[in-house]
């Protein structure tokens, strides 16, 4: 109890504090941390974990006026279809070669954290098909690789959102969470379905993640001189994190 607690305020801390990437670590944490043995749980109880974070954080920015509605309700209601064609995948995967693409993953995130995030000019893209097309099928691939994985995809669809609709950049972060949120859930309800969700485990994981998230938004505050440098350090646990996955992965493909 006292390691599910721990692991979820990290990540909610992680969150609060940067606004993003820490759901990225819950899947490592309920395996290595918590002691979860299988992955596909790690995976179903981490999704779980995600959408009520996400849900949580949406409620925040909804307040400040930064939800744009429509466009997150579109793309969340597409992309759900992608995270559940996904997590279907992901539960006929074996176990530790998911576990093993899940640390490619994390050396991708790495990547993308280092990167200046692409800023939008505040224009709206006029809304005609193309517009559509593109929109949809953003929402179908981030979605997919959501409920493969198990996680957020939050540093895939905020860019997702700015491409396809022109929105500004705080806006596509408030309303990337509805779709965060409702990924997560579709995700962890079908491998609910096949009994790959610990409900206890998770339970545990959330209260710590609220009360972390709580913490980590009050000193996002006083720190935010320093976010680029705090994005920087914890890019380098990830990429830490994600080099450990490889192995422990790799040894249990290979042996």
């Amino acid at each position: 109890m006292i390691a599910a607690l721990s692991s979820g305020g990290l990540v909610g801390f992680v969150l609060g504090l940067i606004g993003g990437g820490g759901s990225i670590l819950a899947t490592p944490l309920l395996l290595y941390v918590v002691g979860v043995s299988d992955p596909h749980v790690a995976l179903g109880t981490g999704a779980l974990a995600v959408a009520v974070s996400a849900y949580a954080n949406l409620i925040a920015h909804a307040r400040k006026g930064n939800v744009w509605w429509r466009c997150a309700a579109v793309f969340a209601a597409i992309g759900t279809l992608g995270a559940f064609v996904g997590s279907s995948l992901g539960k006929l995967l074996d176990g530790q070669r998911l576990l093993f693409l899940f640390g490619l993953l994390m050396l991708l995130v790495t990547s993308l954290m280092l990167r200046p995030r692409a800023q939008s000019s505040g224009k709206p893209l006029v809304v005609d098909r193309r517009m559509c097309v593109t929109t949809a099928a953003i929402a179908l691939i981030t979605g997919g690789l959501s409920g493969f994985f198990g996680i957020g995809g939050g540093f895939l669809i905020v860019p997702g959102l700015i491409l396809a609709t022109g929105m500004p950049t705080i806006n596509a972060i408030g309303s990337s969470l509805l779709a965060v949120g409702t990924f997560g859930l579709a995700t962890s309800l079908n491998y609910a379905i096949s009994g790959l969700v610990d409900w206890v485990v998770a339970a545990e994981f959330i209260g710590g993640g609220l009360v972390g998230g709580v913490l980590g938004t009050l000193l996002a505050t006083s720190l935010t001189s320093y976010k680029n440098a705090l994005t920087r350090i914890f890019a380098a646990i990830v990429f830490a994190v994600a080099v450990y996955v490889l192995y422990r992965s790799g040894m249990a493909v290979l042996g």
